[in-house]
């Protein structure tokens, strides 16, 4: 059998045929290498003979008495060795990713959210699957559906429109708002209150580009609130507020934030003041099995 490169590198080998031609190698006997492969002896033997004409050339020199490896034998025996190694290599970390002993997961989520509620979910998911790396971005809504689009980040926890191109966008829940003020506020002890209440008051505000904010400007439309500051970060509003120096508007996930002695936080029966938080995932293609565990415990959490 001449060997012929062009061939050769066409050749379709199967694992049987490799795991078949290293038995024979290991036991010099075809009668042996059958039984350790746990084939019959004609089986095993059209095993050799298919690989040989596949590679187009004769990799054992066989007699009555012995089965020797040929040159050529010898040269492939280290590369077949390692394509299977490379093959149960790459068959036990697929099954490590299925069976989520490995894997990487990547969550954006809102800054209130990462910080209040999924750190608890962090660490019942990490209790069960330790393997598994574990990446968050706490960002801003659109912030963290830019990651998603761009695939940077397998899902997000963000409050965007139900309406975004490409992407898979589920309700997670409604946050309530509720107000932030001093214990020695006339709000807090006001008894019914409403947004007109609420207005003449200095506010600490977030950014208008958070979702709090937003949420909070079109439920007041088209009342128009006292800003005294506007700033970027929740704890920002918590040391404002306490300082007496104005009130604010902010969802119930955020409450953590606010749980100081000379802080009162009341409740806002208020129908159009809601902050929805959606999960969003790109639509083409399918969660890894590890994001994919994540993703159904934290919904189980959350609407749990």
């Amino acid at each position: 059998m001449a060997s012929t490169s062009s061939h050769t590198r066409s050749a379709n080998l199967s694992t049987r045929q490799l795991r078949a031609f290293v038995a024979l190698a290991e036991q010099r006997s075809f009668t042996r290498a059958a039984a350790v492969s746990h084939l019959s002896q004609p089986a095993f033997s059209a095993l050799i003979r298919t690989l040989e004409d596949e590679l187009h050339t004769r990799l054992f020199d066989r007699d009555t008495r012995s089965v020797q490896l040929t040159a050529e034998g010898r040269l492939f025996e280290t590369s077949a060795r390692q394509l299977l190694d490379d093959i149960d290599t790459a068959v036990h970390d697929l099954g490590d990713h299925v069976e989520r002993r490995k894997g990487r997961v990547h969550v954006a989520a809102l800054p209130s959210l990462a910080a209040g509620w999924l750190p608890a979910i962090f660490a019942e998911f990490r209790k069960t699957w330790p393997g598994i790396d574990l990446n968050l971005s706490d960002l801003l809504s659109d912030p963290c559906i830019d990651l998603v689009r761009s695939n940077k980040a397998d899902f997000a926890l963000a409050a965007t429109g139900t309406s975004q191109a490409g992407l898979d966008v589920q309700l997670l829940c409604s946050d309530k708002f509720f107000l932030v003020c001093r214990k020695d506020h006339p709000l807090a002890h006001e008894k019914a209150l409403t947004l007109k209440k609420l207005v003449p008051y200095p506010f600490i505000h977030m950014s208008r580009n958070s979702s709090v904010r937003q949420a909070l400007d079109a439920a007041l439309h088209p009342l128009q609130t006292q800003t005294f500051l506007e700033v970027e970060q929740l704890a920002t509003v918590t040391g404002m507020v306490e300082a007496g120096l104005g009130i604010s508007v902010v969802p119930a996930l955020t409450l953590f934030h606010f749980e100081r002695k000379s802080l009162v936080t009341r409740p806002l029966a208020i129908a159009n003041l809601t902050r929805k938080i959606y999960v969003v995932r790109r639509q083409q293609g399918s969660l890894s099995a590890a994001a994919q565990a994540l993703h159904d415990l934290i919904v189980l959490r959350m609407k749990g």
